[in-house]
């Protein structure tokens, strides 16, 4: 950390930083902890390249803090360069007690709704853009705002190809075959794995890096399933507030994990377009 960018903190927070540790994670810059002289602990993003993933992420953070319950750190200053915020104690791991919390806070959160899907602004998944125009159809966001964006994205990189691309689009035009129009829009986080959860004591401290819009939450449901972050103990309490359809965990999961799987696919490739190539070939495309 620079001498410039400690005497910022120390100007945002009035009083000097007693350390600074480096931390891992965050698709955005670097990451530290901060530990104020009277002993409050701060994270601090810093992002020096002029974009604005910062100031989005924390506005954000503020959403979810102001209109849910959600346990999220409270922002206390965002700018395009920098990120403060609450420091959340946790980890990552999950017994049975935690997985149910879990399941209970995201119930909660997907049972706030909205007129349309997307979200009043644009927002961000894994450090890329994720455009949200509202929209009356469901099926209709999905397919274009996030299987064709994020597909064509992908060819854009170089790290899928555009035959791979005609695959996905001809599935997405048959999407009406395999999903549903949802009753009403869900609130999502939108980025529910692992690393982004936090636990302590069998409860769930904190919710970070979120991606949020307003979806079916089946996609939320399903994105947990992709790095094995839940399992049984919250899908059963989770099914017991809000009940899952059927044929959820043996179709449609697989359908919405494409998305994500597409994030990946155009943030790294490798591995990732196998996955993309071998849920569209079992779909029969």
């Amino acid at each position: 950390m620079s001498a410039q960018l400690r005497s910022s903190i120390e100007e945002i927070v009035g009083q000097p930083l007693r350390t600074m540790e480096p931390l891992s994670g965050g698709c955005v810059g670097e990451v530290y902890c901060v530990q104020l002289r009277d002993g409050t602990r701060l994270v601090a993003k810093v992002d020096n390249r002029n974009g604005a993933q910062l100031a989005c992420e924390g506005r954000m953070l503020g959403y979810l803090r102001q209109h849910t319950t959600l346990p999220v750190p409270t922002v206390v200053h965002c700018s395009d360069s920098l990120l403060l915020m609450e420091f959340l104690d946790g980890e990552s791991r999950f017994p049975p007690p935690a997985q149910r919390h879990a399941a209970e806070l995201l119930a909660a959160l997907h049972d706030i709704s909205a007129d349309s899907f997307g979200f009043d602004y644009d927002t961000l998944i894994g450090g890329l853009y994720q455009p949200n125009p509202q929209t009356s159809s469901w099926l209709a966001f999905f397919g274009e705002q996030r299987l064709l964006y994020m597909g064509r994205q992908a060819v854009q990189s170089g790290r899928m190809s555009s035959q791979m691309l005609g695959r996905l689009e001809k599935f997405t035009e048959r999407l009406s075959d395999w999903l549903e129009e949802p009753e009403r829009p869900s609130l999502i986080h939108g980025d529910v794995w692992t690393t982004n959860v936090l636990a302590q004591g069998g409860r769930i401290t904190g919710f970070i890096d979120p991606a949020i819009y307003f979806a079916h939450a089946e996609i939320e449901l399903a994105f947990t399933t992709l790095f094995g972050t839940f399992d049984t103990a919250f899908f059963k309490r989770y099914h017991e507030l809000r009940p899952i359809a059927p044929d959820f965990m043996e179709v449609r999961r697989d359908i919405y994990n494409l998305y994500p799987l597409l994030v990946h696919v155009r943030l790294f490739g490798g591995g990732y377009v196998q996955s993309v190539d071998k849920t569209l070939g079992r779909l029969g495309y």
